[in-house]
């Protein structure tokens, strides 16, 4: 598949140049939840006469993997104070955060260029934040390199990052895809304050067992007076590493018994919750809910799953997983297999990670060292004195 892939989503009067670079988007209202914002919102995202052809008949163009590019979208806890710094000389990155204020009701592009950090990294405000300046990134890259966007092939995210990715894709609109990334935001913080729970990053020795180690974690738990314990695997990032997420008490009895398991090092990530996992079930309704109002088509890329690490196949199959994703576990290791998987000696494509943060470069890097050597990070801001220059 190929095309400029991204035109979808780009903002009414953003484009520059003919075929699918200047398509629009594909649907006129972005009215996610019935409020008086449509008419607003539909101004600024309008239909193109003949999109659906241009984009149709670029999907089926094929290229070889060299001249084909992968583009990786960040997930939650990559986000950083100074996002979108230098990118606002983009109009459709001014314009989606104008459109972001008017759909999340508070001024996203202040918290993200001047914080505070303790409310940016509020999972509530850090997953809109990373959606937008993911695809702020993309919009920095199609000024520099738009050939990359051009031969675009396939798109994965992380988590929340997932959304960007089919956004990118043409499978979402750019605002309704946002009012689901603000209520799911807001459901998973929720179900976060309501038990304490965690997250922990391992990195294991060839002879860990983390299974067997959550089920101990979990009776420990049980012997606490805990019902119904949580510990399980949440993000396979790479060989051995994993991010297991649960119940606190039953996290720092991992903590304090990592040799046991033959873990080698174990670090508590700076989340709120045990995202992941079933403790996040209170978010499905939520999440559901709004996905069944919201028109979603199928990619005109490959954009694979976080849940079974396969491409995304029709709209349904998109609204389903994407609620699984809740409460499933970040199949990222097996997502980079299935992204790069080729015949030997088959050239692997150019990589480009496109939002704050360098996190999936370094785990592609101990995934696929030859596919990482064709990796840029394109990030979510540009130095002032180089925008100036």
């Amino acid at each position: 598949m190929g095309g400029w892939a991204a035109a979808p989503w780009r903002l009414g009067g953003c484009s520059g140049r003919g075929g699918l670079r200047g398509a629009l988007r594909r649907r006129g209202s972005c009215r996610a939840d019935g409020g008086d914002r449509a008419g607003s919102l539909s101004d600024l995202l309008r239909n193109s006469a003949g999109a659906a052809e241009r984009e149709a008949a670029a999907a089926k163009q094929r290229r070889p993997p060299r001249e084909g590019t992968v583009l990786l979208f960040p997930g939650q806890g990559s986000q950083f104070v100074g996002m979108g710094r230098g990118l606002l000389r983009y109009p459709s990155v001014r314009r989606m955060f104008h459109v972001a204020e008017t759909v999340l009701g508070y001024d996203l592009l202040s918290l993200c260029l001047r914080g505070p950090r303790a409310e940016l990294d509020r999972t509530r405000h850090c997953q809109p934040a990373v959606f937008v300046a993911s695809l702020a990134a993309v919009e920095r890259l199609s000024h520099r390199q738009p050939n990359v966007l051009e031969s675009c092939v396939a798109a994965a995210g992380f988590s929340v990052g997932e959304f960007a990715a089919l956004v990118f894709a043409g499978a979402l609109d750019f605002a309704q895809a946002l009012y689901a990334v603000k209520v799911r935001a807001e459901a998973m913080q929720k179900a976060s304050e309501a038990v304490p729970s965690g997250m922990l990053s391992v990195i294991g020795s060839p002879a860990a067992n983390y299974k067997f180690a959550c089920s101990e974690a979990r009776k420990h738990c049980k012997s606490l007076g805990i019902e119904n314990p949580v510990c399980e695997i949440s993000n396979y990032l790479f060989p051995d590493s994993r991010v297991i997420a649960g119940h606190m008490q039953a996290l720092e009895y991992l903590q304090e018994n990592a040799r046991k398991y033959y873990f080698t090092r174990t670090k508590m990530l700076p989340v709120s919750g045990a995202f992941h996992t079933r403790l996040m079930e209170p978010a499905v309704e939520p999440l559901a809910e709004v996905l069944k109002s919201i028109e979603i088509q199928k990619p005109l890329i490959c954009v694979y799953s976080n849940v079974d690490s396969k491409k995304y196949m029709h709209s349904d199959h998109i609204k389903k997983l994407l609620v699984k994703q809740v409460v499933s576990p970040v199949m990222w290791e097996q997502t980079m297999h299935s992204v790069y998987e080729r015949k030997q000696g088959t050239e692997f494509p150019y990589t480009y990670e496109v939002g704050p943060g360098k996190q999936l470069g370094s785990i592609l890097k101990k995934c696929n060292l030859k596919a990482w050597r064709q990796y840029e990070h394109i990030d979510a801001s540009e130095d002032e004195e180089a925008v100036e220059s």
